[in-house]
């Protein structure tokens, strides 16, 4: 008997980490707001409460830490390994960086800081709230949300343009990094970046690859804040109505913003662009199910993400074939890039 109930209590707790999860989110944008990564990597050496509070302060001068409130936060951030504590001779701790501090420091090159504001903005949270609606009646969670879809969003509300568009722009390192691994484009004469945001990506691959002539092409108002980059140029325009002509088209996590339909739009689009010995690259997340039948957590979160954010989805290797194949694309090749990332070549009938 009172092993059923440490186990039926064992299952409640499980529901309960479930539930607090948000908590880790909060403590992560709550570590950016107040730049403690940026203070406590600046320092060189661990740092007590105090010298931390005060950086702070010298940060933002208006401000007046409560100390308490700063204890409570640092110690979450320390049991989830964002930041380490010793003690020192005198009783005092000490807080010190981790491997995974870096990532949220704006002074890191590959940090992800933009990223984690975007995604624990209420703005972007506010449709994972409709989630229930979806399923019971359909459509987009974000539009129940906010009464249209991201973009039109975007294009009309400045500080969600703003988060969005440096979020997404936190992204090209990783993208770098994928694409420093991919070999395909060392004959590819002009490529056309769709949905390619402010253009660094791109500027960031024409750079390595200077053979290579690059159309950025986006949205007019994410194209109005882009600025001048060295062989890149910027055309503005809407992916389901046309697409610039390129030799190569490249579709860099824009697939799974999307339903089935708009994206099999889009690849018709991008066969039309392209000539009959042109191809296009997607990098997206393909869902793979483990030999226990469970999927990579990332992938399945950022597919809950998806349905919240954008009503797209991740999809698995048969639900892009099926897709490719009704956008006009035969045969495609699938390269395992950082995880759970790939990149998909897909050539034309």
């Amino acid at each position: 008997m009172a092993n059923d109930i440490g186990q039926e209590f064992e299952s409640q707790r499980l529901i309960w980490g479930y539930m607090l999860a948000y908590a880790d989110s909060m403590a992560l944008k709550c570590a950016i707001e107040l730049g403690l990564a940026d203070i406590i990597h600046a320092h060189n050496a661990p740092m007590t409460l105090s010298q931390i509070a005060a950086s702070i302060i010298d940060h933002s001068p208006s401000s007046t830490p409560n100390m308490d409130n700063l204890n409570r936060i640092m110690r979450y951030l320390v049991n989830m390994k964002i930041f380490s504590s010793t003690v020192d001779n005198e009783g005092e701790t000490l807080y010190g960086p981790t491997p995974l501090s870096k990532w949220i420091s704006n002074d890191f090159e590959l940090g992800i800081a933009p990223l984690v504001l975007l995604n624990d903005h209420s703005l972007q949270q506010a449709g994972l709230h409709f989630l229930a609606e979806s399923v019971k009646n359909g459509g987009d969670a974000f539009t129940m949300a906010h009464g249209c879809d991201p973009w039109a969003f975007a294009s009309k509300n400045a500080l969600y343009n703003e988060l969005f568009n440096k979020g997404m722009a936190c992204m090209q390192y990783l993208a770098m990094t994928i694409i420093d691994q991919y070999e395909g484009l060392k004959t590819v004469g002009s490529l056309v970046n769709v949905g390619g945001g402010t253009g660094q990506f791109l500027a960031g691959i024409v750079k390595k690859h200077q053979h290579i002539k690059g159309i950025n092409f986006d949205l007019p108002h994410v194209i109005a804040m882009a600025p001048e980059l060295p062989g890149v140029i910027h055309v503005s325009g809407d992916m389901f109505e046309s697409i610039p002509s390129g030799e190569t088209i490249m579709l860099k996590w824009i697939m799974h913003d999307w339903p089935d339909m708009k994206c099999i739009q889009i690849l018709k689009n991008c066969r039309q662009a392209i000539p009959r010995n042109g191809k296009v690259i997607i990098i997206d997340i393909v869902l793979q199910p483990k030999v226990d039948g469970f999927y990579c957590p990332i992938g399945l979160k950022m597919d809950m993400l998806m349905l919240g954010h954008t009503g797209g989805k991740e999809r698995t290797e048969d639900e892009f074939k099926t897709m490719l194949n009704e956008g006009g694309f035969s045969s495609y090749k699938i390269i395992h890039a950082v995880a759970p990332m790939c990149i998909i070549e897909a050539y034309p009938h």
